[in-house]
C-alpha cells in the first residue's frame, strides 16, 4: 500500500493498492513495463479504479475502470508520472461522469520533484491534515500525490 497525499501536500487524502505484473524489462530505457490493477482509497468518500500499463521510464495514463462512493459512475483517466521508483508517485486524474469533489480533496499543487515531501502533520495523520474518515492502514512511506485539475483531475 502507498500513501496517498493532496497535490498540496498538505493533507492525506487516502491510500492505494493493487497489483501490478512485470510485462517486460525495458534496460534500453533504464525501466519496466508493468500491467497494472489497483485501487485509490479515499476515506468515507469512496474509491477510484484503474487499469492499464504502468511504465516506470516515462508517464504512462491508466484508464479508469469504475468508483464507489462520490465516484459511483466515474470514468476518465489517470496520468501516472514516477519521480522515484518504486517510492514516489505523481498522480492527476482526469475524471468525468461525476458531480463536483468535496472542497477537502481539491487544492493546488506543488511540481512534481523527487525532493519534494508531505507536510509533518500529514505524515503523521494529525486531525487537521486527513480527509473524513481516513484511516492509516499504508504499512511503508511510499508517497503518491493527488491532483484534481478545474476539469475534474486530481493530484
Amino acid at each position: 500500500m502507498m500513501q496517498l497525499y493532496s497535490g498540496c501536500l498538505q493533507k492525506r487524502v487516502g491510500l492505494t493498492a493493487g497489483i501490478c505484473v512485470l510485462i517486460q524489462n525495458k534496460a534500453e530505457k533504464k525501466g519496466d513495463m508493468y500491467e497494472a490493477i489497483y485501487s485509490f482509497y479515499f476515506g468515507d468518500y469512496g474509491h477510484i479504479s484503474v487499469q492499464g500499463s504502468y511504465l516506470t521510464y516515462q508517464d504512462s495514463f491508466l484508464a479508469i475502470t469504475g468508483g464507489t462512493g462520490i465516484f459511483e459512475g466515474v470514468r476518465g483517466q489517470v496520468k501516472c508520472q514516477q519521480l522515484v521508483f518504486p517510492f514516489k508517485l505523481f498522480y492527476t486524474f482526469y475524471l468525468k461522469g461525476i458531480k463536483d469533489l468535496p472542497q477537502e480533496l481539491l487544492s493546488d499543487y506543488v511540481e512534481p520533484s523527487p525532493v519534494v515531501e508531505p507536510s509533518d502533520a500529514a505524515k503523521a495523520c494529525e486531525p487537521h491534515a486527513v480527509i473524513s474518515g481516513f484511516q492509516d492502514w499504508a504499512p511503508f512511506n511510499t508517497l503518491c500525490f493527488f491532483h484534481y485539475p478545474n476539469n475534474l483531475s486530481l493530484h
